[in-house]
Formats: C-alpha cells, structure tokens, sequence
C-alpha cells in the first residue's frame, strides 16, 4: 500500500522514528505537529537500550547509526555497610548488556534521520483528534489550538502519556499514581575523581551500581554527553506524604522547580541510608540539574481506533524500571513499518499494528509493577541478601520474562 497522508501527533523520540517509518513505507506525505517550540534535546538525561535490542531496531532501520552511547557490561547491587568500607557492600552482580543513551543526542539523531520530505511543524499544538469516516481529503481529523482542522488518512499519537490522541482512542483510560516518585539527575563524570581518589576501580566506567535501601532504590550509570560522560542517576522513594502536590493528576517537577521539602527529602534518604561515596557523587549534582518525576503506569485495552493508533507511551505508560521505554518506542515504529507494508488497505495496517504491539505493552506495564513493588514498595531486606538470594528474588519479578529491557519483536 503506497500514498497516503499521516499525521504524526509529538516530534519526540517516538515520532520521528514514525515520521521515517512512515516514509519509508511509501506514505505520500508525512506531518509531525510538536507542541513546543523550544528545542526538544533539552528533555530528558539518561536512558538504556539492550543490546539485543539494539541490534534488531539497527536492522529495521529505528535506530540509526552514528549516535553516541555507552557500553555497560554489569550491574552491582549494593548497600550501606560501614564495616565495607565507604562505597558499601555489593551483595550481587548481574549480567548488564546495554548501551547507555543521552535523551537529547538520541532525539537529535533521529530527528536528523527523518527524510527531508517529513514537514516538522513546531509549535502546532493539537487541541483533539477524531476518526471521522467520510470526511472530505481523509478519514481522520486532527484539531490544532488555534481552531483549525486537518484531514488525513491517519493519525498517530507519539505524544506521550499526556495524550491527547489516546482520549479518543480510549477515553476511559487515565494515568493512575504508582504511589511513588522518582528523583532525577545527572552531573558531569569529570567531577568523579573529587571522589574517587585515585583508586579507578571503586566505579568501573561498564558497571551500573543499584544502591539500595529500605523503602527505594537508586541506579547509578553513565551516559554520553554533547562535552564528554556524565553521570545519571535515577532515585526512587515515596514521597513526604505532608505539604506535597497531589499526584492525581500527570504531572512533574522539572529542575529548578523542584520544592523544598522534595529536595530536603532526597537530603535525608542520602544521609540516613547512602554508602558515603554514593552519597557524595549524587551530592555533586547542581540544583538546578535535579528533577523531581512522580510515577504513573497506564495499560490500554485497546491502542487502535478507526484511523487512530498510539505509539510509544501514549499506548502504554509503564514505569523505568524496565529500562525498555526507548526500546519499545522504536519497536513500535518497526512494528508500524512492517504493518504497512503487508497492509493492502488501511483497516489491515490498523489491525495489524493493534495486534502486534497491545499486547506487549501491556505486559511491560505489568512487570514494571512487579519491579516496583520489589524495589520501591516492598523492599526486602537488602543487607541479609547474598548473590543466590538475590537472582531468586530477581526472577521471581520477571515471572518467566527474559529480562528487563523489552522482548524480541515477533517476526
């Protein structure tokens, strides 16, 4: 099936990997309607693809090549032991085969991949879509802030879990508060040696460190920068439950809104359960570089209607403790691309895409709360565990998954 005009609803990671999908698929004319008009690559720090993964989204073409990242090889978790020494005991060290990302270099490459024929409309807000069989130029109607309506013969929502494209796929289906947040941040991995010392071997540059304590957990990992690695660490941690936003509502706290009273909180989890060298290294990170994101997780009976679909988290919010949301977004964007190119009418890629991709969506967010629980919510009892005790309690989470970071695509 070849022609045809796709709008593409969010010109992040997720939609442009559906912008050159798309295109790639013989789509006639392809349109990306992003809300923001600043530059994107300042969302966003670290994130982690598996390198199976990787090498499956090379071969469809989502992910091209040339963009940075950073091999990791392990991952040690650990926990404050003072008679261990300042960096805490490792009680477990698994096997890590990812590559680490920066958000922004990651959206810049694909942004850069996008066939110049993709019209990316910047600040083009999109007010509502709706499927509208019979519509005069398309089958779909897409509503921008400024009052006017755009036809096409499909839409795609690639605008996050905030999106407004799912309520009108399923309107029913809201984010719901995972009952915890997570603290952000990232810092420049120049800063290390400050310390570090001299020893190189406390923080191997392939090994992600998991600090954990009662009631949370914080992984630990480099990234690439635009000047050279950086460190991102990830803290999860309920919230103080007094003087806080209700997190009813999606919402966030980017850096430098960040309240007090969240900041004195992260102060007091480093001080009362950190080794001392974790809790220095993340005690180098700027204010102004910290953010605060509370939680949601979302499965979606259904990620298709009419000439409507959902990609990427606007189909499925699930948790990061999967490491699997850049993975599964680009998976989407194959998924599509195979869809169309075996489709003879626009129904059949619909259906098809449905059927490929609702399923594992649903299944991330199910293991994301699995791992939430284990590592948030229901702690064990971390100092009492050894490697045997841990790689039990480890698979009883993945419950038959693989691992984390996405399964294979289904041929």
């Amino acid at each position: 099936m070849r022609g045809g005009r796709v709008a593409v609803v969010g010109g992040s990671i997720t939609g442009c990997a559906f912008a050159s999908a798309a295109v790639r698929a013989g789509a006639e004319e392809v349109v990306v309607l992003e809300r923001t008009r600043g530059r994107l690559a300042d969302r966003g720090v670290g994130l982690c693809v598996h390198d199976d993964r990787a090498a499956e989204l090379a071969a469809t073409g989502a992910l091209p090549a040339g963009i940075a990242a950073h091999p990791l090889a392990r991952r040690r978790w650990l926990v404050r032991d003072d008679a261990a020494g300042p960096a805490g005991r490792v009680f477990w060290e698994q096997p890590f085969p990812f590559h680490s990302y920066h958000w922004g270099l990651l959206w810049r490459g694909l942004r850069e991949a996008t066939p110049p024929s993709v019209r990316y409309r910047q600040g083009a807000a999109v007010a509502g879509v709706a499927d509208a069989p019979g519509a005069a130029g398309g089958q779909a109607e897409v509503r921008l802030a400024d009052g006017s309506v755009e036809p096409y013969d499909l839409v795609v929502g690639a605008d996050g879990y905030r999106s407004v494209v799912r309520e009108a796929v399923c309107p029913d289906h809201l984010p719901q508060y995972a009952g915890y947040v997570c603290w952000r941040g990232n810092l420049d991995a120049a800063r290390l040696p400050a310390v570090t010392g001299t020893d190189p071997g406390t923080w191997p540059s392939d090994a992600v460190a998991t600090v954990c304590f009662p009631g949370g957990s914080c992984v630990v990992y480099r990234i690439p920068g635009p000047d050279g690695l950086r460190v991102n660490w990830v803290l999860y941690a309920t919230p103080p439950q007094v003087g806080c936003l209700p997190y009813d509502d999606p919402t966030s706290f980017p850096p430098g809104r960040v309240t007090e009273q969240l900041t004195a909180h992260l102060h007091e989890v480093l001080d009362r359960h950190f080794p001392p060298y974790w809790a220095r290294v993340l005690g180098l990170t700027e204010p102004g570089d910290v953010h605060v994101q509370p939680l949601y997780d979302l499965a979606a009976d259904r990620i298709t209607a009419g000439r409507l679909l959902l990609a990427g988290d606007a189909a499925s919010v699930v948790r990061p403790h999967t490491t699997s949301g850049a993975a599964k977004a680009l998976q989407d964007a194959s998924a599509f691309e195979a869809a169309w190119r075996a489709a003879g009418s626009w129904a059949g890629l619909v259906a098809a895409y449905g059927a490929s991709r609702g399923a594992a969506g649903r299944e991330l967010v199910a293991l994301a709360r699995r791992l939430g629980r284990a590592q948030v919510e229901r702690t064990p009892a971390w100092a009492q565990m050894d490697g045997p005790a841990a790689d039990t309690w480890w698979q009883a989470q993945l419950a038959g998954a693989p691992d984390i970071g996405g399964r294979a695509m289904t041929p």
